[in-house]
């Protein structure tokens, strides 16, 4: 497991990079291929193919569950730049890995991998299980989104393997979130000679970012950032131009329309007479919200980790993650049962080793208990 890591940690792999994402998706289909999985290429045009990989049950399931999918998910983009992993490859150090996308997820790709060559080998599924790795998660899944779903419409269960918690936890909850870009127009002018003739998309720039950010509602978990901007011509030029860049999170359904209709008459408001503004949604993933399915699929995993030596907590995370499409779905959905990881998104990214193994263990049992618990 950790030679598999290391070789897929030092691919390329960042969201906007598709030969690397498709380089990793290569080392997944050639693992399958040597185990005697098939896998199905789903071509995309901008991201990452994703790749469909399917062991086949042997009998055995409960009546109306026999033949319905048990899907393991989990996606191979990174939100690292091209050459990160040449400038600092997989490294261990004591019993952590680090390296790009170590934990967030590679390591959870690599453990699928295993289980459902353990499941090949052995048999005792009690029904098709899926492995369906994807390759624009952390862009907000815009061409993965639409295979996630029709795959989780016939799901029986989806484990969403995206790294486990430093307490060992699981997620059963999550934000969703809505990416979003503002362009502004405005006026050029000198802006010493003919100063009053200008339109500053700055200055709305700056009027925009602040009412936005007054939409944050911390008691309801709704928050704000614009955490990018860009504008201007000159430094002695009135702007005409400017552009921000949105995140929007919030946890309940029906609060994103809401915030979503005042972002929209923020952007349509002229706080600078004379600007016009424009807003598109670059990406967006919906909330996972736990259902009483759900809830018996954490109590599953949880007995089943215990017999594999931890207790997971439950953990709600203000993360995005696919596992709210597949929730949406009405597929009963388990996120964050990979390996054990933090400081996701950093240079400080590390891996436990010594969680491969359990969690894979408890993995598995959940899967084989799934008649048993009535999922």
């Amino acid at each position: 497991m950790i030679e598999a890591l290391r070789e897929m940690v030092d691919t390329d792999g960042g969201s906007y990079d598709k030969a690397g994402v498709d380089a990793v998706g290569a080392q997944v289909a050639r693992f399958m291929a040597a185990h005697g999985i098939p896998v199905q290429t789903v071509r995309q045009e901008r991201y990452g193919d994703c790749l469909r990989a399917t062991v086949d049950a042997e009998g055995g399931g409960a009546a109306g569950n026999q033949r319905r999918n048990i899907v393991l998910m989990g996606h191979r983009d990174t939100v690292f730049p091209k050459g990160e992993p040449t400038r600092r490859p997989f490294t261990i150090e004591g019993d952590r890995a680090y390296g790009p996308g170590v934990a967030d997820m590679k390591a959870g790709l690599v453990m699928n991998m295993f289980v459902m060559a353990a499941f090949k080998k052995f048999g005792g599924a009690p029904g098709p299980v899926v492995g369906l790795f994807t390759g624009d998660e952390e862009i907000g899944s815009p061409e993965g989104r639409p295979v996630i779903e029709a795959e989780a419409r016939g799901a029986r269960v989806v484990f969403n393997s995206e790294p486990g918690r430093p307490d060992k936890g699981v997620v059963t909850g999550r934000k969703g979130g809505v990416f979003m870009i503002f362009d502004i127009e405005g006026k050029a002018a000198h802006s010493g000679g003919n100063f009053e003739q200008g339109i500053s998309a700055i200055g709305e720039l700056a009027a925009k970012i602040t009412a936005i950010h007054a939409l944050t509602d911390l008691a309801r978990g709704i928050t704000l950032n614009v955490g990018l901007v860009q504008g201007g011509q000159s430094v002695n030029t009135v702007a005409p131009w400017a552009q921000g860049q949105i995140d929007l999170r919030y946890v309940e359904p029906a609060d994103r329309d809401e915030v979503m209709a005042k972002i929209e008459a923020i952007i349509a408001k002229s706080y600078v007479p004379g600007t016009r503004a424009k807003l598109t949604i670059r990406g967006e993933f919906l909330p996972l919200k736990q259902d009483a399915a759900s809830a018996r699929v954490f109590d599953l995993y949880r007995g089943a980790a215990q017999e594999a030596g931890f207790d997971p907590p439950p953990n709600f995370s203000g993360g995005c993650a696919d596992s709210g499409f597949t929730a949406a779905m009405g597929a009963p959905t388990l996120c964050a049962v990979g390996p054990v990881g933090g400081k996701a998104h950093s240079p400080e990214e590390y891996l436990e080793l010594d969680s491969l193994v359990p969690r894979a263990q408890a993995l598995a049992r959940a899967i084989l208990r799934l008649d048993a618990a009535g999922v």
